[in-house]
């Protein structure tokens, strides 16, 4: 089927020169209440899904002598891994593997291939399957050093720049995209942002006092 559809998009429309693999399937569960089937369905949205397309596209552009650039979306936790979301966070890996080996492989046709890994987006559809009772969103913000949410079209302007000419030279790259949530949760010493000025005042003095090793 993806061929046949590949072929008729051709058809009509001529070769893409741009492919954006934003194929997304996901849901927050425990792990071990997962199953097999709750497995395949997130996989082959995600990383089937996408990988026969990508190649599906790739061989009739490297037939037809004509590069496009190529750009996944994936996620955050795709770099960290990530609980209760396994198979999405599987998938999304396997597609930013998929991206990387490509850039390596295929930029020989002129391919380029590139990856933005969101964090926190609002839509409705993540929110619907990820934070289904509106418990989570304080929490997910109080994490993020900008304070807020990313948005669609901020998502957006990333993207259209990692297409066009301007970045011509940028293959195999992986950009987070997450108002610093990463860098924050992955800091062992990140909380101390909480630490108010009289609260500094009295761990200096205390710092001060200490003698030795």
């Amino acid at each position: 089927m993806v061929q046949n559809t590949v072929s008729e998009l051709i058809r009509v429309a001529g070769h893409p020169d741009i492919v954006i693999n934003n194929a997304a399937g996901n849901f927050i569960s425990p792990t071990e209440r997962l199953s097999p089937n709750a497995w395949r369905t997130i996989t082959d949205i995600i990383l089937n899904g996408t990988a026969f397309v990508t190649l599906a596209i790739g061989k009739q552009l490297i037939e037809a002598q004509r590069g496009a650039a190529f750009l996944a979306i994936t996620t955050i936790y795709a770099e960290s891994g990530s609980g209760f979301v396994v198979p999405s966070a599987s998938a999304k890996a396997g597609v930013e593997a998929l991206s990387k080996s490509l850039a390596a492989e295929w930029s020989r046709y002129g391919m380029r291939f590139n990856v933005i890994q969101p964090g926190p987006i609002k839509t409705k559809g993540a929110n619907s399957r990820l934070d289904p009772g509106g418990m989570f969103g304080k929490e997910v913000i109080e994490r993020i050093p900008c304070g807020r949410l990313g948005t669609v079209e901020e998502l957006a302007n990333l993207a259209a720049f990692l297409c066009s000419d301007y970045a011509s030279w940028i293959n195999g790259a992986v950009i987070r995209f997450d108002g610093g949530e990463q860098p924050f949760i992955s800091g062992e010493f990140n909380f101390l942002r909480k630490v108010n000025k009289e609260q500094w005042d009295s761990i200096e003095g205390l710092i001060r006092k200490t003698k030795g090793s």
